[in-house]
């Protein structure tokens, strides 16, 4: 069969990504914090966008307010209508100096020195100055000290050779947020050029640090440096600690084999290991935890529905300027300038129409959310719904892509608490009767019940919870229950048996 070439005419449809298409399905998955990132910097890029902030009440009343300053009694008025109290100007009125009149004055130059004096006035500003209406003795609290200042405060103070500094430095570099070295010992020796021994030694003056457990490389030396702190690490101590696994599985026979104690003496050590602090670096956290802001707010209504809205704080209100636009296109000079203009304003305008599409979208799909889930927001979790994206997708005519993406990292103010909107999309566990199915969440929430009512005789296993499940109408396998228990970070029979056990004994 010959090849040749030959010219077709074919018809097709496809959907073409453009930047402005992939920028607003990108801003259906941000959170409001990234979504206000975003518009600074589209803001920064593009001089036709601006903020629309609102109007501050307060500063206007402040203005109109000094605008309508109040007549003075002229006659009662010691210094004639001047605007500017200086030092110089007081002392020529009263015929004194402000050494004379205040003489314990702590602002004085004699007292504080000019360098103590200008901090103080750059502080706090002049009486009836621009620069003392804002300040507040707040402004001037200590900031928060970090782990890092706090160690390197100390190693400034141990009696350390320069090189061992800065052998303490990079240590104290390694550190996590819980006080705890992650950073390999050769790894520093051969990027110091020293050997590992040295490294060792100086980690040893760290771990001398307070609070004891600093430096640690893992929970067992953390816990060992702090017993050794109170004097606590016996031989008995060091034994424990050497077999926390033993302990996180209540092994507590084996424990007093291996520590050579009994059982009163166990319960002592348990005690004084339970009153450590595993994370003895998250004292000094560096940064105060954000809050979670709720990207939609639900509320009963008057007629007994329930009202959806977006939380005002988390929209963001950016404005187009076309003023401005058309002030500067008039004056443009060349077609390279017209044209970036254009782009500018092609941008800002798809860039408000996608914030827009953007809060429809949440609010279009927290509703749907609300409406399949409203045996939740009266009952509680027990009557959580099974629910997919697809259900959700069908219902407001919309692709499960997108669903997926309004739903992620945006959170649900409900009257039962914030949830995150994926919390409410749950898998299904079918019905022993055949009836309707089970949310895995509400059945999770059986499973944590009946183990914190169970009594301390009568323990229940996986297969005793299987079984209590079947008898309230919901299917469900062995290693379902044991991967729920698992997930809640609830123990075993055996071991909530051990505990239990051990509990009872020491409240004899």
């Amino acid at each position: 069969m010959a090849l040749a070439a030959k010219l077709q005419l074919r018809q097709s449809q496809s959907l073409v990504m453009t930047p402005q298409l992939m920028q607003s399905i990108r801003l259906l998955q941000l959170t409001h914090v990234e979504l206000e990132r975003f518009i600074d910097e589209e803001i920064e890029r593009n001089p036709l966008l601006e903020r629309a902030e609102p109007q501050d009440d307060a500063a206007s009343d402040q203005a109109q307010k000094s605008e309508v300053a109040p007549e003075r009694d002229s006659a009662g008025d010691w210094f004639e209508g001047e605007t500017e109290w200086s030092a110089e100007a007081i002392s020529q009125k009263l015929d004194s100096s402000l050494e004379n009149l205040f003489p314990d004055d702590p602002g004085t130059s004699e007292r504080l020195g000019p360098d103590l004096t200008a901090q103080w006035k750059s502080a706090a500003g002049s009486a009836g100055t621009a620069s003392s209406e804002g300040f507040d003795v707040g402004d001037m609290a200590a900031a928060p000290v970090t782990l890092r200042e706090h160690v390197g405060e100390q190693i400034a103070l141990a009696s350390l050779s320069p090189g061992d500094r800065l052998i303490a430095g990079e240590l104290a570099d390694g550190l996590d947020e819980a006080g705890y070295l992650r950073t390999d010992l050769m790894e520093i020796a051969v990027r110091l050029g020293t050997d590992e021994a040295a490294v060792a030694r100086v980690l040893g003056v760290c771990q001398s640090f307070e609070p004891a457990g600093l430096f640690a490389r893992d929970l067992a030396e953390c816990l060992s440096l702090q017993l050794q702190a109170r004097d606590r690490l016996d031989p008995a101590m060091k034994a424990l600690v050497a077999n926390l696994e033993l302990l996180a599985r209540r092994d507590f026979q084996t424990l007093k084999r291996i520590c050579g104690v009994d059982e009163e003496d166990l319960l002592d050590m348990l005690a004084e290991i339970r009153a450590l602090d595993p994370r003895p670096g998250l004292a000094f956290s560096g940064g105060a935890s954000d809050a979670i802001v709720a990207d939609v707010e639900v509320r009963a209504a008057n007629d007994g529905s329930w009202a959806v809205e977006l939380n005002a704080d988390t929209l963001p209100r950016v404005l187009v300027d076309n003023v401005y636009f058309a002030r500067v296109s008039s004056h443009a000079k060349d077609q390279a300038e017209k044209d970036f203009l254009a782009e500018c304003l092609q941008n800002a305008n798809w860039l408000t129409r996608s914030l827009d599409q953007r809060a429809k979208t949440i609010l279009k799909v927290a509703s749907e959310i609300v409406r399949q889930q409203d045996a939740f927001l009266v009952h509680g979790v027990r009557h959580l719904k099974p629910l997919n994206l697809r259900t959700v997708a069908d219902a407001i005519g919309m692709h499960e892509s997108t669903v997926s993406r309004v739903t992620a990292n945006k959170y649900m103010l409900t009257p039962r608490g914030v949830f995150e909107l994926r919390y409410f999309f749950t898998a299904s566990i079918a019905s022993a009767e055949g009836g309707e199915a089970h949310s895995s969440e509400a059945v999770r929430d059986r499973i944590k019940q009946m183990i914190e009512e169970e009594k301390p005789a009568d323990v229940l296993s996986d297969d005793a919870i299987v079984d209590m499940l079947k008898e309230s109408g919901v299917d469900i396998a062995r290693r379902t229950v044991a991967k729920y228990r698992e997930g809640m970070n609830i123990p075993s029979s055996v071991q909530r048996r051990r505990e239990k056990r051990a509990l009872a004994n020491a409240g004899r």
